[in-house]
C-alpha cells in the first residue's frame, strides 16, 4: 500500500492530438515543483497523472499544496494504492478516510471500473465499501444527492485506489505550451494579478520593472520580488529585468509638457519592453491596464501607448472593476504586499491634470525634444538581471 497523488487534466483533454505534448509539459512542470521533496514517478493513463513516492519519509501535505498551484490541473486528490483485491479495499477505505468519516454526517460511494475483469462491478463496489464504513462509522448516514464526502473506489489495470473529495486545481494550461511572454511589473495591485492570469493561460513569464532611485526606494523592488514570488507559486520561476529609469523620467519632466509626462513615460516603457522581449524571444507584453481606471488608460491613451510597442500587448484586465481585481489578488496573496506604501516610479512626477484624450501626433511632436534611443540605450545598459523563484509555503 502507498499513497499516492492523482491528478486530472482538465482542458488537455480537448488538445486531440497534441495532448500528448500538453500533458508531457504539464508533467514536466509537476516534476520541477516537487523535485526538493524528494523522488517520485510519474504515469499517465486514463486523462489521470499519478504522482507517486519513491520514499516513506516525502511529506505528502507538502506535496499536495504544490500540485494545488501548477496550472494545467483541473482536480486532485491524494489516495491510496492498494491491490486489486476487494477484501484489501473494505480493509483499508474506512481506515485510510478515517479522519474525514469521522468528522462528517453523510457520505456516498462512487466506484468507477476500468478493468472489466475485476470480479465485481461498480454497484456491488460501492455497496460493499459503503457497508463496511458504516459498520465502522455507525453515526454516518448515505447521501446520495448532496454528501459531505464522497469515496471513491477506482479499480484500473494493476491496482485499486481508494480516494475522498477531489480537490479544485489551479485549472488553466500547462505553463510553457502557449509561448512566453513579458509583463511590466509595478508594485501595484494589478500587474501580479494580470501575470498570474497570462500564466494560467500557459504563457512562460519575463518581467520587466521599472525603478528611479533616488525617487524610488530599494523597499520599493523588494517589494517587486516579494510580489513575482507570489506569481511564481502558480507560473514557475520568472526572470526579472530592473531598469534603471530616472533619466528619462527626469528628461520628460525638463523638456515636455506637464500633462504628457505620464504617457511619454509610458511609451517608453512600452519600447524598453519591447527591445526586451526581443531580445529574450518572447512574442507579447503584458499589462495590468483596466478600461478607463486612470488617466493613462482610457482608450485614446491605450493607442498612444500601443502605437510604439511593435508586438502584441495582452491586458487581461481591461473589463474588470477594481473590486474583481482586488479579490484576485487575494486569492493569490499579492494583494497585502502590494498596498505596503513603498511607491514606483509610476507616481514620480505625475502631472495634475494629465491629458485622456491624446492625439498620437501631438504625442510624437513632444517626444521630438528627446534623444530616444540614446536614452533607451543607457536605461537598458542600467538594467539588472534577476530570476524569481516559487516561494514554498
Amino acid at each position: 500500500m502507498k499513497e499516492i497523488i492523482l491528478i486530472k487534466n482538465g482542458e488537455l483533454a480537448l488538445k486531440g492530438l497534441n495532448r500528448s505534448t500538453f500533458e508531457d509539459i504539464l508533467v514536466k512542470n509537476i516534476r520541477k515543483r516537487l523535485k526538493s521533496l524528494g523522488e517520485f514517478e510519474y504515469t499517465k493513463a486514463q486523462s489521470t497523472i499519478s504522482v507517486i513516492p519513491l520514499s516513506d519519509d516525502i511529506d505528502m501535505d507538502e506535496a499536495a499544496n504544490r500540485v494545488g498551484h501548477v496550472f494545467g490541473i483541473a482536480g486532485y486528490s491524494r489516495a491510496l494504492q492498494v491491490d486489486k483485491d476487494m477484501d484489501e479495499i473494505l480493509v483499508n477505505a474506512p481506515k485510510y478516510l478515517d479522519s474525514y468519516l469521522e468528522n462528517i454526517k453523510t457520505f456516498k460511494v462512487e466506484a468507477k471500473r476500468s478493468d472489466k475483469n475485476f470480479p465485481y462491478i461498480s454497484p456491488e463496489i460501492s455497496a460493499m465499501t459503503g457497508k463496511a464504513i458504516l459498520t465502522k462509522f455507525p453515526h454516518l448516514k448515505v447521501d446520495v444527492k448532496n454528501p459531505e464526502l464522497i469515496v471513491t473506489i477506482e479499480v484500473r489495470d494493476k491496482y485499486a485506489f481508494i480516494r475522498g473529495n477531489q480537490l479544485k486545481g489551479a485549472g488553466g494550461l500547462p505553463v510553457g505550451t502557449s509561448g512566453k511572454a513579458t509583463v511590466l511589473i509595478s508594485g501595484g495591485i494589478d500587474s501580479p494579478v494580470a501575470s498570474y492570469m497570462m500564466s494560467k493561460r500557459g504563457l512562460t513569464l519575463n518581467a520587466v520593472h521599472f525603478a528611479s532611485p533616488p525617487y524610488t526606494s530599494p523597499q520599493s523592488e523588494d517589494k517587486v520580488h516579494r510580489l513575482l514570488q507570489k506569481v511564481a507559486v502558480y507560473s514557475g520561476n520568472i526572470t526579472l529585468f530592473t531598469v534603471g529609469f530616472t533619466e528619462i523620467q527626469e528628461a520628460i519632466r525638463d523638456n515636455c509638457p506637464e500633462d504628457m509626462f505620464t504617457l511619454i513615460m509610458r511609451r517608453f516603457m512600452m519600447r524598453i519592453a519591447s527591445k526586451i522581449a526581443f531580445k529574450e524571444d518572447s512574442k507579447a507584453l503584458i499589462t495590468g491596464e483596466s478600461l478607463g481606471q486612470v488617466a493613462s488608460q482610457t482608450l485614446a491613451a491605450i493607442a498612444c501607448t500601443d502605437s510604439v510597442a511593435k508586438m502584441p500587448v495582452f491586458r487581461p484586465l481591461i473589463g474588470n472593476d477594481k473590486d474583481e481585481i482586488v479579490n484576485l489578488s487575494r486569492q493569490i496573496g499579492t494583494f497585502n504586499i502590494s498596498i505596503e506604501p513603498y511607491e514606483d516610479c509610476c507616481t514620480v512626477f505625475t502631472p495634475k491634470h494629465p491629458k485622456t484624450k491624446p492625439d498620437i501626433d501631438m504625442i510624437e511632436e513632444a517626444e521630438k525634444v528627446l534623444d530616444i534611443e540614446g536614452l533607451i540605450t543607457r536605461a537598458i545598459d542600467n538594467t539588472k538581471v534577476k530570476t524569481i523563484s516559487f516561494q514554498e509555503n
